[in-house]
């Protein structure tokens, strides 16, 4: 071969690599604005593949009407949460006036006697209950006032990001519909990608990533019901009102890994506040239920979709959200798993000589 000719196919390869580097970075640049909504789309799509082909089955094997009828679920799942919290707010909108008109003639009581009981801690603890309970509320609301203000800013900012919110849920939903019409071309190419790529490795790093998304998301649905569910009962059992809502604001909590707590322990906090002392000892102790159950349920349903250690889900799950928040609790473990397999599938092979 000639120096010239070495030249042009060099030169050649450059241009080749430069123009296809350059329509990569120009279609992420347009998809921008879309990526959590197509991610989002997939990881549902994913997640739901088996339920869409049961809904299949029930329709005669008809592929667009069980599209639509789970189009019909997503956008129910996005929007009837929204219709349930504005009907019962209207519906109690006396009650919650009332109890805001309440708020100013509140007076913390006295400390529980057992609090100046606890080592350490139960002596400034006591000090601060009878600090906060000389104050009224207008002096409470007073010396609150700065962080009441950054509060308010803050729902500001979300309640602005509310449209793009939005936008992003009817991308998903539209993307899921398509995906779900088009599902086994789109997982064909997908096998044929990992395969161009990685060969074999390729093709199974493909399979376990489903595998990890499915099972990361049975996990968190799954726990966050039953979480709820318990929480819901431990609520009703106390008679606290508005037992409804707060069983679907655990549910919201729960699915973005905040879990049950802050609603039960608030319960409590109210049942003592309006005398009923055993109710809130008593819904306490059924919180540490459905709070020691997300570190045991999820991760056992999660490793059903992926065979991976326990260890390594549940640093993914936690690293992902911390990461690249709600949406990381999928793709947390599934770049874990992958790249777990992999590196296992290179250690693991043989030397050639």
């Amino acid at each position: 071969m000639s120096e010239r000719q070495r030249t042009r196919d060099l030169a050649q390869v450059v241009l080749a690599a430069t123009c296809l580097g350059g329509l990569t970075v120009g279609s992420f640049w347009v998809l921008r604005p879309f990526l959590a909504g197509l991610t989002w789309a997939v990881l549902v799509v994913v997640s739901t593949w088996g339920f869409l082909l049961q809904v299949q089955r029930r329709c005669g094997g008809r592929r667009w009407l069980a599209t639509v009828v789970m189009t019909l679920l997503l956008l129910l799942l996005f929007v009837l949460p929204l219709l349930l919290a504005i009907s019962v707010m209207v519906h109690n909108a006396p009650a919650i006036l009332g109890f805001v008109r309440g708020l100013a003639d509140f007076h913390l009581p006295g400390p529980p006697e057992w609090l100046h009981s606890i080592p350490m801690i139960g002596g400034p603890l006591e000090e601060f209950w009878l600090n906060g309970a000389a104050l009224g509320a207008s002096e409470l609301a007073t010396q609150l006032g700065p962080f009441t203000g950054e509060a308010t800013r803050w729902l500001l900012l979300q309640l602005g990001g509310l449209g793009h919110v939005m936008v992003q849920g009817l991308v998903t939903v539209v993307v899921s519909a398509m995906l779900y019409l088009h599902g086994e071309y789109c997982g064909h190419l997908a096998l044929a990608c990992g395969a161009r790529l990685a060969g074999a490795q390729g093709r199974s790093a493909v399979m376990l990533a489903a595998g990890a998304t499915r099972g990361v998301a049975i996990g968190i649905g799954v726990t966050a019901l039953a979480q709820a569910a318990l929480g819901g009962i431990g609520l009703a059992i106390c008679q606290v009102p508005f037992a409804g809502l707060l069983t679907a604001v655990m549910l919201l909590l729960c699915i973005a890994q905040l879990g049950p707590l802050l609603v039960l322990v608030g319960a409590a906090g109210w049942l003592y506040w309006h005398g009923s002392v055993g109710w809130a000892l008593f819904l306490l102790v059924w919180s540490l239920i459905p709070v020691v159950m997300d570190n045991v349920l999820r991760p056992i349903l999660i490793q059903r979709g992926a065979d991976l250690p326990l260890v390594l889900i549940f640093a993914g799950v936690i690293g992902g959200l911390l990461s690249f928040g709600l949406v990381g609790l999928f793709l947390g473990p599934v770049i874990l798993a992958v790249t777990y397999t992999l590196l296992l599938s290179w250690v693991n092979e043989s030397p050639t000589s």
